[in-house]
């Protein structure tokens, strides 16, 4: 199975009236999201943004649960913490990746919207199983992802369909979500 990266993304991506800007970063999507990357394997996790003082914030975070106080107290928590890397663009995380690797990573963008060429969380899974070249699957924070992300990715995948019309999930949420249908040991 290809490795597969996560990138939390907060910039470019919208505001609620369709601007590109740059979300905060908050305390609680990194400690969740470095839990349930660490949960499903994934090498590491990218905190996407160009602000200096966000990235400093999220550098001083870690760094209590990896090196500080927090780390001492909840091990495993720091084990998790230990995933996210901090980048300044997309490309710094593919750069990364390739660093890591050797390999180019296959780009994969998520939305809530509906895009008539989406890839299926089943046909993804399908692909991360042949493949060799790893993967970075991209979430956005704010309101989604700017559609200038979505020019340079080789996929998108379906949004995570609900049972009704209303489709907000927290990016946390969505990431554990749409993990355990790529990685998850289930059976259909």
């Amino acid at each position: 199975m290809a490795p597969l990266y996560i990138a939390l993304v907060h910039y470019p991506v919208l505001n609620r009236t369709g601007e590109t800007i740059a979300s905060a970063i908050t305390n609680l999507d990194l400690h969740d999201l470095a839990r349930s990357c660490r949960t499903y394997g994934i090498p590491a996790v990218y905190i996407v943004t160009p602000l200096k003082d966000q990235q400093a914030l999220s550098n001083r975070l870690t760094a209590h649960w990896i090196e500080g106080r927090g780390g001492e107290l909840l091990p495993e928590r720091r084990e998790a913490l230990k995933l996210l890397r901090v980048v300044e663009d997309i490309p710094s995380a593919q750069r990364d990746i390739m660093l890591r690797t050797g390999k180019q990573p296959i780009v994969w963008a998520t939305t809530a919207r509906k895009e008539d060429e989406s890839l299926s969380h089943l046909d993804a899974r399908e692909h991360l199983d042949r493949e060799e070249r790893p993967f970075l699957l991209l979430f956005g924070t704010g309101w989604g992802l700017a559609p200038a992300v979505f020019e340079h990715a080789d996929a998108v995948l379906d949004p995570i369909a609900g049972t009704g019309s209303y489709n907000h999930l927290p990016v946390r949420s969505a990431v554990a979500i749409i993990m355990d249908r790529l990685l998850g040991k289930w059976k259909l």
